[in-house]
């Protein structure tokens, strides 16, 4: 049993991934931690409380993270994308449960220290929380037992700039400062996550099996296939598809074997016209700069068993009987 933490921005894609978590047998889900990014924290925090009373969990424990960068100014948040509300413009009422008293570094520090070894991190937003968390206890690497990261790209451009992956972009400071840390992390970028697409008759397929999960997976997710039928198919806006992000690095919990990796001292960059950009060096020759050469290993996706992926997604929801 993977006994996880998602550290979330949500975010339609974030909810696909939430839903994953709460239905796969092999999945124990201790609690979410928020994070701004695809919405103010504000809303974030309000979404995955709202997401979890949707999906029959609304004991879990909500932590309420950080709000903006480490060090630069936060960016608009995409409501081109998600929506002003974060889940597609629902206008879904307030949530009924409220956040804990705990930050969400704290939450997470707490968390590992109480079961060393067992507990996995998953964050599919920016990784402030994560960097924060580290910062209130240097030992945290040594104590969970991965950090899986959905961020970064290396041969597949960036969503948000040519370089950058959105989430690596709106706190690359934060990234590279978690990529610092001698950790079991493996990253899932977009390099595999432009390849897992849900199309929109895997969303029905959701809907027409997965009862009220289902239809609120379907009805956020029609405002997600507007925005990449605009910028995968612009010839054709008909073949509506979305990019199944977050929810990638959750399959990857329990399926690794699906995904490629590669190996090598990471760096994010936080500053320029590459800010937010992954680079990793796979090669370890002696460079004319060293600012790789101190740096622990990290492992990055980078191919996967596209519809393998999506299979098991979309079987893990269908078959689960949500409360």
């Amino acid at each position: 049993m993977q006994k996880i933490i998602i550290d979330t921005d949500p975010g339609i894609d974030d909810a696909q991934a939430i839903a994953f978590a709460v239905a796969h047998p092999e999945i124990d889900l201790l609690g979410l931690t928020t994070v701004f990014g695809n919405a103010s924290i504000d809303v974030t925090t309000n979404n995955a409380l709202l997401i979890l009373e949707q999906f029959g969990q609304p004991l879990l424990p909500v932590a309420k993270g950080a709000a903006k960068p480490l060090h630069q100014k936060p960016y608009p948040a995409p409501d081109f994308v998600h929506g002003k509300d974060g889940l597609g413009n629902l206008e879904l009422p307030a949530a009924t449960a409220s956040a804990i008293e705990e930050t969400a570094a704290e939450f997470i520090v707490r968390s590992s220290a109480e079961q060393p070894g067992e507990l996995s991190l998953v964050a599919i937003g920016p990784l402030t929380n994560i960097a924060q968390a580290v910062s209130l206890d240097p030992q945290l690497p040594s104590r969970v037992k991965q950090l899986v990261v959905m961020g970064g790209s290396l041969d597949h451009p960036g969503n948000v700039t040519p370089l950058a992956e959105a989430n690596f972009f709106n706190d690359p400071h934060a990234a590279d400062e978690v990529l610092a840390h001698d950790w079991p992390v493996v990253v899932i970028g977009l390099d595999v996550t432009m390849q897992t697409l849900l199309y929109e008759q895997d969303l029905a397929e959701i809907r027409d099996q997965s009862g009220s999960v289902g239809q609120f997976l379907w009805d956020s997710g029609q405002f997600y296939l507007d925005f990449y039928a605009s910028t995968l198919s612009p010839e054709d806006p008909s073949k509506r598809r979305c990019a199944m992000h977050d929810a990638s690095a959750l399959v990857y919990l329990v399926a690794p074997n699906l995904f490629k990796l590669a190996s090598g001292p990471a760096r994010v960059i936080n500053e320029g016209m590459a800010s937010g950009q992954l680079s990793v060096d796979q090669r370890k020759i002696p460079y004319m700069l060293d600012h790789w050469s101190a740096r622990p290993d990290c492992r990055v996706a980078l191919d996967v068993a596209s519809q393998d992926v999506i299979n098991l997604f979309k079987n893990t929801i269908t078959s689960h009987v949500f409360r």
